[in-house]
């Protein structure tokens, strides 16, 4: 029996939506397959994924309290009851889910996805700063800060640029990030607060992991309008897209100055990247390596965010 048929078996038992979860322990229980890996349910999970993203019709899946629940086509019905029991119990407790994932735990997976595009980035922690218990500065600095560096075949294009025109050799972004963004209203709120977070920065993004199709228009005429861009973040943050591109503006530095003095970790962080742009050229390899240990942390094997998203309970598509 392959993998994917004891999946389908374990589904086939429960008759009603259940997590990965559960559909690895019925596996390992009945002993359906031998795993090789130290971590079935993460292969689970994403074989289950696999299944709605290649549409295979034998397989769906609804989504209760933030997770996903896997079952059988053939049992829709069954599947449409149990998923009104699973919504909450008449306390408002919630049901047939573990606790939730945070909105920080999606920032390892979106600074990986970051990485992967060659750029630097960092989180900046709002109770960090100086006025972090005013709530008139609450929307001050970004949830991240991003910084990619001009790169070109020829060492001589690239003196000539920092030569001439410094302040063209990187760009530096700002990141707002958020679970879900699903009316209309989450949306204005969330993207006037990553318009107000990113004044001073050259380009703006509003980032989330739960996007309402719905709205893609509205998205659209904001981005035009106000010029700050929208990523979708997927749980393999390889898979995440940017749906409407930044507008790029020139650095405030104004409002620069004003961060590095409410927010340490951000003044190390534009320090560190002046360092780089001022740098002789023997040097800038090892000002680029000091830059990288002020960044977070990120994941470039699949095997490790697969891991990484079944231990924050972030469901994997």
């Amino acid at each position: 029996m392959t993998i994917k048929d004891s999946i389908l078996k374990a589904l086939e038992n429960f008759k009603k939506p259940v997590s990965y979860q559960e559909v690895t322990k019925y596996i390992l229980d009945n002993k359906l397959y031998a795993f090789e890996g130290q971590t079935p349910h993460a292969t689970v999970s994403a074989l289950l994924g696999d299944f709605i993203r290649k549409n295979d019709t034998r397989v769906a899946r609804v989504k209760q309290n933030g997770a996903y629940f896997y079952y059988l086509t053939k049992n829709d019905l069954l599947a449409v009851e149990e998923a009104n029991v699973l919504l909450q119990d008449e306390n408002g407790s919630k049901k047939g889910t573990k606790a939730c994932f945070s909105e920080r735990d999606l920032h390892v997976l979106f600074v990986s996805y970051l990485k992967s595009l060659g750029i630097y980035a960092k989180t900046i922690l709002h109770e960090e700063s100086k006025n972090s218990k005013d709530d008139t500065q609450k929307w001050a600095h970004p949830d991240i800060i991003g910084v990619k560096f001009a790169k070109f075949k020829s060492a001589t294009s690239s003196k000539l640029l920092k030569t001439l025109e410094r302040k063209d050799s990187c760009e530096i972004i700002s990141y707002e990030i958020k679970k879900e963004i699903n009316s209309d209203y989450e949306l204005k709120k969330y993207y006037f607060q990553a318009v107000s977070n990113s004044t001073w920065a050259n380009l703006g993004y509003l980032v989330a992991f739960e996007i309402n199709d719905n709205l893609k228009e509205e998205m659209e005429r904001l981005n035009k309008s106000f010029g700050i861009g929208v990523i979708k973040l997927h749980a393999n943050p390889f898979e995440s897209q940017i749906l409407f591109q930044s507008s790029y503006k020139n650095l405030d530095y104004q409002t620069i100055d004003k961060l590095c003095h409410i927010n340490e970790k951000y003044r190390q962080f534009i320090e560190q990247i002046e360092k780089i742009l001022s740098a002789d050229d023997k040097y800038v390899n090892s000002s680029l390596l000091e830059l990288e240990k002020e960044c977070d942390m990120y994941y470039e094997k699949d095997e490790d965010i697969l891991n990484y998203c079944t231990s924050k309970n972030i469901p994997i598509e």
